[in-house]
């Protein structure tokens, strides 16, 4: 049994004000492999005041300080690669072959992001070339309250520590509570690399209690967040008494649009894509929306594959989809595949129960539902789960009606070979981000959504600029 009770504060490891300890849960046996502890007010309270009282002096670093600071965290998250690996799959069920190479490559994948918008990014500009007096200076906003989640646990931390640390931020991560092993390992490594006292902190808690202690904190500048929907919403409410800025990076309902002249490969890399991490990222193209002439085959290319796609445990290597997180999310996937099939979806592949020869462990079986349609709950909820709902259309205007359809805006996507539908697609389709024929976005693009799906930006120098105050100065002498 692994115990990791302390918390990382001002530099150090400390033992919680009050031991609370949880559980942390192997999803692909079901079994206690560690223990944690939940912190309190006092943990919370603590870890703000370390980050507030470290602010001043980091934030008057110079830059390059803080990309050496960054360039060490970054080889030696290489160097400790699969223990991190090793972790994230025991924590959240991935594959460890995913862990090794899509979980752990996440993270180092953003760092080196950051570290190439830092080589032409400038904290002091001038604002046009006509206003010589005029600057634009910005600033770090302050100490940073950070909560993130289980699914993809060192994309998301990455996507928050760096950028803050870089924009000279001081900061408290709140890990997911179920996942809570890689961002210890990634405490270690920070701490190793030197970052000073107090500029980052850990305490480990829940939603509830840390989370909302972080969230309504008057020391706390600003708050990242990313998780569900309801959980930004409660985060938003609670930081509007103190009118702290919050940035969110929440659920989503990704259409992927099938056009007639897709190619050959379009459906088999959207189901793939559908069922990679068990269907438990938010980016996950959840709709696919068919173009009538070719939906027959379609479907019978989306049942084929999601039927090949293997299931087993986290821990074996392999080509294959793990387990869910939980005991809590594989009964709401459960519940959504019965609610499918009770609203008149048609079920082509999977359904209900644990696959064959899975008795133990949160495993669900790779789905597929035909003829739905966008009023059915599994085509407005997001499910989470590998459960992918297919949607025909008849018309281009049909099928961006039906993918705008939603409460959500993070990820769309459009499969077709004609240039003219690519660009109509790339302005029509209401989302954070688009993606064409599978072409995923550069390392640098800005990560993140409209309407429910949230309103920051992670990544590169939009992710930078999230973490800055923009201070205008005229008068600002030329030479």
């Amino acid at each position: 049994m692994i115990e990791k009770r302390k918390f990382y504060i001002d530099g150090a490891w400390v033992d919680p004000a009050v031991g609370n300890d949880l559980p942390v849960i192997d999803p692909s046996t079901e079994e206690e492999v560690a223990i944690i502890s939940l912190g309190g007010q006092a943990d919370t309270d603590a870890a703000v005041a370390a980050a507030n009282a470290a602010f001043p002096a980091w934030a008057a670093t110079d830059p390059a300080e803080r990309v050496a600071l960054v360039e060490r965290i970054l080889e030696i998250y290489k160097r400790r690669a699969e223990e991190m690996a090793q972790a994230m799959t025991l924590e959240m069920g991935a594959p460890i072959a995913m862990s090794r190479n899509s979980q752990v490559g996440a993270g180092s994948w953003h760092i080196e992001g950051f570290l190439e918008a830092m080589k032409d990014f400038q904290f002091d500009r001038p604002l046009n070339a006509t206003s010589p007096n005029d600057r634009i200076i910005l600033e770090p906003i302050g100490t940073v309250a950070m909560i993130t989640p289980w699914n993809w646990p060192m994309n998301q931390v990455v996507l928050k520590v760096i950028p803050a640390l870089l924009a000279g931020c001081t900061m408290v991560l709140k890990p997911s509570e179920i996942a809570p092993l890689s961002s210890l390992l990634w405490t270690e490594i920070l701490d190793e690399a030197g970052v000073p006292a107090g500029v980052y902190n850990m305490v480990n808690g829940d939603g509830v209690g840390v989370g909302s202690q972080l969230s309504a904190h008057p020391g706390i500048d600003m708050v990242s967040f990313t998780g569900s929907t309801r959980a930004g919403i409660l985060i938003s409410k609670a930081a509007a008494e103190s009118l702290k800025r919050v940035s969110l990076e929440l659920g989503g309902k990704g259409a992927n649009l099938i056009f007639a002249d897709a190619d050959e490969k379009a459906v088999l890399r959207g189901v793939r894509h559908m069922m990679q991490n068990t269907g438990q990222s938010c980016n996950a193209p959840s709709r696919m929306l068919v173009q009538r002439e070719v939906y027959d085959q379609v479907v019978e290319t989306a049942r084929e594959t999601a039927e090949k796609t293997a299931v087993a445990s986290a821990h074996e290597d392999g080509r294959h989809i793990g387990p869910l997180v939980s005991q809590m999310q594989w009964d709401k996937v459960q519940g959504l595949i019965e609610k499918g099939i009770a609203e008149g979806a048609r079920l082509v592949a999977g359904g209900p129960g644990r696959p064959d020869g899975l008795n133990r462990g949160y495993f669900a079986r790779p789905t597929v539902f035909a003829d739905v349609t966008n009023d059915m709950t599994i085509a407005r909820e997001e499910i989470f789960g590998p459960v992918l709902s297919i949607i025909p259309f008849e018309t281009e205007e049909e099928a961006v009606a039906i993918a705008n359809d939603t409460d959500y805006g993070l990820t769309n996507y459009a499969q077709t070979q004609d240039p003219a539908r690519q660009r109509r697609m790339a302005f029509a389709l209401k989302a954070g981000m688009v993606e064409i024929n599978g072409k995923s976005r550069a390392k640098t693009a800005p990560f993140g959504g409209i309407k429910q799906s949230g309103n920051g930006r992670e990544g590169g120098a939009f992710g930078l600029e999230d973490f800055l105050e923009v201070k205008a100065v005229g008068g600002f002498p030329s030479e």
